[in-house]
């Protein structure tokens, strides 16, 4: 890599130019994306399963279409993610592999547990609807395939916290039971949910270098700061509480603050040692390990069209 080569990148990227896969890139910026698209695919499938708990459960036959269609969805962008790192000329099997030993990280929100119809709700909302603010943000990023799979399932992901919400409002206007059970869920999720956008700007190591790169155009603690903003008011609307005794309205930058996340939390589930850290990745590799005859077939039938293909004559 020449230092002129990497000047006329960066120029590139402060020109807002996208960079598309046959493009020169430093390597460092491919191992960056690599990183942070994989770790967004993996999210995508493991987040399936808190939630496909309860497609049995959904209280009806409507709740349970649109559960069942919420999760099928979410399984769509953890491969439309992985098809995205392709670009990148690493191997998807390599990805994987990276997960089920767990070398690759994925969101931590996802290694809580969903003890009640509420948790559906409330993932929906809060789960959701932070990462409609982060991959809003990732839909302006520099590398044209990550961006452009951002602004297809931000509309989807859109779907999923409306749904979301209105569990939370129908229960919160519901029997004193039900609005107590969907606040003790926001009183389970808050601060999970803030930990997803990440660790504070000052211990974030790769934050300054992703900006550099317009990778990220926001860091952690903007995108977290919005996301409270936004979500306070849709708390208030619906008359349910957020559990910070610090969450305070500042009318001169018009942000709500907040109190100070439990970070050894963060950093303990972000080692393995959540709720459900173990359990989910079990899952995962026992889901792979039976899905292995569909993998068999799919390759069969490419070869035999592959085969036939080439018996045609030119």
């Amino acid at each position: 890599m020449s230092e002129s080569q990497e000047n006329k990148f960066q120029e590139r990227i402060d020109q807002g130019a996208k960079i598309e896969p046959r493009d020169w890139m430093p390597e460092r910026y491919r191992k960056q994306l690599i990183r942070m698209i994989s770790q967004h695919a993996h999210s995508e499938i493991v987040g399936m399963l808190p939630e496909g708990n309860w497609i049995t459960r959904a209280p009806s036959l409507k709740r349970k279409k649109i559960l069942l269609a919420k999760v099928q969805d979410e399984a769509g962008h953890g491969l439309y993610l992985y098809c995205a790192a392709e670009t990148l000329g690493v191997d998807r099997r390599e990805l994987i592999d990276q997960l089920h030993t767990g070398k690759a990280k994925y969101a931590s929100i996802f290694n809580y547990p969903t003890l009640t119809w509420a948790d559906i709700g409330v993932i929906g909302w809060l789960v959701d609807g932070a990462a409609i603010v982060n991959q809003t943000m990732l839909a302006r990023c520099s590398y044209g395939p990550y961006s452009r799979a951002m602004i297809r399932i931000c509309k989807e992901e859109n779907f999923h916290k409306v749904q979301g919400f209105e569990i939370v409002a129908t229960m919160a206007k519901g029997t004193a039971a039900q609005k107590k059970m969907v606040q003790d869920a926001v009183n389970r999720w808050w601060w999970p949910t803030l930990m997803m956008f990440g660790p504070h700007d000052s211990e974030s190591a790769n934050t300054p270098e992703l900006m550099k790169w317009k990778v990220k155009t926001k860091s952690n603690d903007e995108l977290r700061q919005r996301f409270v903003n936004l979500t306070v008011r849709q708390a208030n609307a619906v008359g349910l509480s957020i559990p910070d005794p610090h969450l305070e309205y500042d009318p001169e930058s018009d942000d709500w603050r907040f109190g100070e996340i439990d970070w050894e939390e963060f950093w303990n589930v972000i080692r393995g040692n959540g709720p459900c850290n173990r359990e989910r990745l079990q899952t995962r590799r026992e889901a792979h390990e039976e899905g292995a005859w569909v993998r068999e077939a799919a390759e069969a039938y490419a070869s035999k069209r592959k085969a036939e293909a080439l018996k045609q004559p030119a």
